[in-house]
């Protein structure tokens, strides 16, 4: 194991690694679900190489070392006046392992983490440092912004931002049917559109984010603490213990679950309204469907869900993604609509994902990099029209396979 200070002495390590016949992975804050940074040989962990390296109000951009963890880069932008124009839902995760596994969160017109990505710098194989944007090697630029630590190992990354400023989140109860046939709408209306689906129920939690002119009106520490802590986290986390001991309880309990938030509205600076707290274990899948087949996609879901002998304690989260033109991107090519399922952690789930994952798979779903699946290099190909692209630079840069591991030689072949 190894914990650089200084991009030089990363590179070092690698080449040391490289002598001694080791591989070499980065590893984030170890969020991801799959075995994605897993190695046998020297394991890099970025927690000294972490800070804001400068601002570009001109160009309106900043560039962060890769191990800062989104929390501080989102609170270092808030007090510089700047903020990401999207974010996913939590905010645990370093810059570079939420971008180089796809971390998203939902926009109509604003796409993953990754997308707002203008410059890369890593280290490769041969421990020579290169840095690409989308007119220096913009080759590595379109495939490393989502690379899986195959091509390298990213230490800053360069971000687009924008001068803050205010969104309203107004979240409220729906029912399912009525969320499925007004998604289209529902889509086209806000900035950025969930919703979270009770299982067992016909129940939903919808949240439309858009942005606002003011004033602010943030969440009151009572509201906050009743609903983001007692109610989602802590209420949550008794429902799956009853759940996981007496099975039989789980529908009762969705219903009551589904119906214990009520609606409400506020106004916040953009990574206060994008995330909140998530301190229930779980094991997750995700799949990127295009979003045209995502009312049937979740309405088969159901119908499985209905007819089986299933029991599932956690919602379906539901978002959204505009086409991007990343090679691994989830999103790549294609608009597209996230379905993700959960269980608890010590509940079985396997046959829950096997046969949530078939009906991704019908309509031509891209599982999440860093969560739950069983694809392989073959069945990948045929879904990302860039594929090969990737996989011919990564035979360029890393030929000996040095940020190789298992997990990779799954998904992208040996």
């Amino acid at each position: 194991m190894a914990a650089p200070a200084s991009v030089d002495e990363l590179a070092a390590a690698v080449r040391a690694a490289a002598e001694d016949g080791l591989r070499v992975k980065a590893v984030g804050s170890g969020h991801s679900f799959t075995a994605a940074a897993a190695t046998d040989g020297l394991l890099i962990r970025p927690d000294l190489l972490t800070g804001i390296r400068r601002i570009d109000r001109a160009a309106g951009t900043v560039t962060v070392e890769a191990g800062t963890p989104l929390k501080r880069l989102n609170a270092a932008l808030a007090r510089e006046g700047l903020s990401l124009t999207n974010m996913g839902d939590i905010m645990e995760q370093t810059v570079s392992g939420a971008t180089s596994t796809g971390t998203h969160g939902t926009g109509r017109d604003s796409g993953s983490i990754a997308a707002q990505i203008t410059g890369l710098e890593l280290v490769t194989a041969d421990g020579s440092v290169l840095t690409c944007s989308a007119t220096e090697c913009p080759d590595v630029f379109a495939a490393a912004r989502i690379g899986l630590g195959a091509l390298g190992v990213v230490t800053a990354i360069t971000f687009a931002v924008e001068p803050l400023f205010l969104l309203t989140a107004r979240e409220e109860p729906m029912r399912l049917d009525r969320v499925l046939a007004d998604f289209d709408a529902l889509h086209a209306e806000n900035e950025h559109f969930e919703f979270y689906w009770f299982p067992h129920t016909g129940n939903c939690n919808t949240k439309r984010n858009n942005r606002s002119a003011g004033p602010a009106r943030p969440v009151g520490r009572l509201r906050g603490f009743l609903d983001d802590e007692f109610l989602s986290n802590g209420a949550l986390q008794v429902a799956g213990a009853v759940g996981r001991a007496v099975p039989a309880t789980v529908p009762g309990i969705a219903r009551i679950c589904s119906r214990a938030l009520s609606a409400r509205t506020y106004t916040d600076i953009p990574y206060k309204v994008f995330t909140s707290p998530r301190r229930v274990r779980f094991v997750e899948m995700e799949y990127a469907v295009p979003r045209a087949a995502l009312v049937d996609t979740v309405r088969e879901l159901k119908r499985m869900v209905d007819r089986s002998p299933l029991r599932v304690g956690l919602p379906v989260e539901v978002r959204t993604a505009p086409a991007d033109d990343i090679a691994l991107s989830t999103a790549s090519g294609r608009d597209s609509a996230y379905v993700a399922v959960h269980m608890f952690t010590g509940t079985p789930y396997r046959a829950y994902f096997t046969a949530a994952e078939r009906i991704f798979i019908a309509h031509g779903g891209r599982p999440h990099w860093g969560k739950l699946h069983t694809r392989t290099a073959e069945d990948l190909a045929a879904l990302y029209p860039r594929f090969g692209e990737f996989t011919a630079l990564r035979d360029r840069l890393d030929p000996e396979r040095r940020f190789g591991n298992p997990y990779l030689r799954r998904v992208l072949g040996a």
